[in-house]
């Protein structure tokens, strides 16, 4: 009984007690800088995880994660991104969910890590120019991408970025977005066939963890003065695009 009583048939105790602790982790490393914890966590999960239940569970964790911190940044969100960016996953997941086994994953990590370092070293659109459009297309495509490698969380961030959005603003306005895009992500996993029932009490404990982690980090965000803000995040940004692209060809 105890805590091995919550977890699912294929996961060990001392893998479900780390998966736990790194939500409350990874979820402060995104409250503070944006950005990270989204990929560490599919990075931490496919470590023990099946392939066929990898995604699933970390977009459940993930919009966990994300709605808390929604819940505490809430007066930061820029709404009406959020509403374009909506609109683009909606068809982008429908696209997705068909079309994921066809694409090669090292191809789809390839291009994300590319895409990202773009976003950091590359010519950015102007603001004024990163319309409506932008942004119905931007949800499309990554969530067609995060139907097939799970953590688009940079490469949604470097379009808020392009925008101009800077700390708080980049920060709640990023963890809206990817509410959205998890949200419609477990829906289409639960259609084509995964049980998610085996799965709650260990998912319920990670979200728990997540949430402390949130309010842990975004305290840190409040006090990071801007300059430090914008090196670190183009720092994590710079590292996460890297281990993609290694990954990819490793």
């Amino acid at each position: 009984m105890g805590f091995t009583a919550i977890l699912p048939p294929d996961v060990s105790p001392a893998f479900g007690l780390a998966i736990v602790l790194a939500s409350f982790f990874t979820s402060a490393l995104t409250a503070a800088l944006g950005l990270g914890g989204g990929l560490a966590m599919l990075a931490i999960l496919g470590l023990g995880l099946p392939s066929s239940s990898l995604l699933a569970v970390h977009g459940i964790v993930q919009l966990g994660s994300n709605a808390s911190r929604v819940a505490i940044q809430r007066r930061f969100i820029a709404w009406p991104l959020v509403l374009w960016f909506f609109l683009g996953s909606v068809v982008g997941v429908a696209i997705g969910t068909p079309v994921a086994a066809a694409i090669p994953e090292t191809i789809a990590k390839l291009a994300l890590g590319l895409f990202i370092l773009w976003s950091v070293y590359g010519a950015r659109p102007k603001p004024d120019r990163m319309g409506r459009a932008t942004f119905v297309a931007g949800g499309a495509i990554t969530s067609i991408a995060t139907m097939i490698v799970g953590a688009t969380g940079p490469l949604v961030a470097g379009l808020l970025a392009a925008r101009g959005l800077i700390k708080q603003p980049l920060v709640a306005t990023h963890a809206t977005c990817m509410v959205v895009q998890h949200g419609l992500k477990i829906l289409a996993f639960g259609l084509i066939g995964f049980s998610y029932a085996q799965w709650a009490p260990l998912l319920a404990a990670m979200i728990a963890m997540g949430a402390i982690g949130s309010w842990v980090g975004t305290a840190a965000l409040d006090k990071l003065p801007e300059a430090i803000f914008r090196r670190a995040f183009k720092i994590t940004m710079t590292l996460l695009a890297l281990q993609i692209v290694y990954g990819a060809f490793a």
